[in-house]
């Protein structure tokens, strides 16, 4: 590990993770295209620095590439009094927004014959599990569209290559 001083008083180390490629702060995982190191900082932090540390402590390790147009499944904690339970929430993407902790995913589905949408903070501890159903091939960043279809034209075509 490599020893950087920001100031020249000598206090407890910290270990301050850098990113190595792309512009969010993610942790390192095996399918993951941003790798990051840690690197021990001695002397003062800067409190954008402490605010960097403690969200990357926060990010989850794992999560699928979601994308615009994908069907997802994802298990939302639902407590009952003192049990708590996974509940799955099965829909359409139609929104991203945000990055790093902040990033959050609009999913829509129809239930009982009514559009539902949900906006998921996808970092946050309510969400237990996110997986792709299914891809999707869409032309569009939003696709809030979708809200004026009916029936079989809510449907999105499939995408293979993802």
């Amino acid at each position: 590990m490599a020893t950087e001083s920001i100031d020249n008083q000598s206090e407890t180390p910290s270990e301050i993770p850098v990113e190595t490629d792309g512009d969010s702060l993610a942790p390192a995982t095996g399918d993951s295209p941003v790798a990051v190191k840690t690197r021990v900082i001695t002397g003062k932090l800067s409190a954008q620095q402490l605010i960097q540390a403690f969200e990357a402590d926060q990010l989850k390790d794992g999560l699928p590439a979601i994308y615009v147009g994908d069907t997802v499944k994802v298990g939302v904690r639902i407590r009952e009094g003192n049990k708590e339970r996974v509940q799955p929430y099965e829909g359409v993407v139609i929104a991203k927004r945000h990055g790093g902790l902040n990033e959050t995913i609009t999913v829509r589905r129809i239930f009982q014959g009514i559009g539902v949408e949900r906006v998921f903070m996808l970092h946050s501890p309510q969400v237990a599990s996110v997986k792709v159903e299914r891809r999707g091939k869409v032309r569009r960043a939003k696709l809030f569209y979708l809200r004026d279809r009916v029936g079989k034209a809510t449907r999105v075509k499939q995408r293979f290559d993802r």
